[in-house]
């Protein structure tokens, strides 16, 4: 993770909710795709599995059927989940499934130099692609309209709401998402 990036205030915010809730790792199944933000749950030692980029909802699925007394928790990126996982958002969205989706939104795809993701603001300008014509999505209101029980949007440089937010979706039965806003500082 480069110098300055909100990975690790999210990072110690999860740290600080889990054992807050006195959270025994070993009850713990953290769930990641592809990206920078995918790589948070490597920093922590609980039960982890590292998914195929878009593919850690559908993952957290499987779990939950499996075994239904693990706290899942999907540590995901804006690009990893909206972009290329954008349809099992939705799907789990309406699924209901009791899972814990927290969202690094960065705006970029920043392990693969820094193209825009689907949540880029209109005018967004990038080194290698310039001027983002798109709009972007809106990924809180996609999660309320789809009928999600628990949304809320973060920001990293608060560590102390994204902590007490971690635990209020944590203690949320159903799908709780969770978009953190957390500014790229390298693109």
């Amino acid at each position: 993770l480069c110098p300055g990036c909100g990975n690790f205030d999210i990072l110690d915010s999860m740290k600080e909710a889990f054992v807050s809730l006195s959270m025994a790792p070993k009850n713990v199944l953290l769930i990641s795709g592809i990206g920078q933000a995918a790589k948070t749950p490597h920093f922590l030692q609980c039960n982890m599995f590292h998914s195929l980029h878009g593919r850690a909802l559908p993952l957290a699925t499987g779990a939950k059927i499996a075994n239904n007394k693990l706290t899942r928790v999907v540590n995901s990126g804006d690009g990893d989940c909206y972009g290329e996982g954008g349809n099992h958002f939705l799907s789990a969205i309406r699924r209901n499934i009791d899972i814990t989706l927290l969202v690094h939104d960065n705006k970029v795809y920043g392990l693969t130099k820094g193209q825009f993701s689907a949540t880029a603001e209109v005018g967004l300008s990038l080194k290698h692609q310039g001027s983002n014509p798109y709009m972007p999505i809106d990924i809180a209101w996609e999660a309320l309209v789809g009928g999600a029980t628990f949304v809320a949007r973060s920001f990293a440089g608060d560590p102390k709401q994204v902590k007490e937010l971690i635990k209020a979706a944590l203690g949320h039965k159903g799908i709780a998402v969770l978009d953190i806003i957390s500014p790229c500082v390298t693109f």
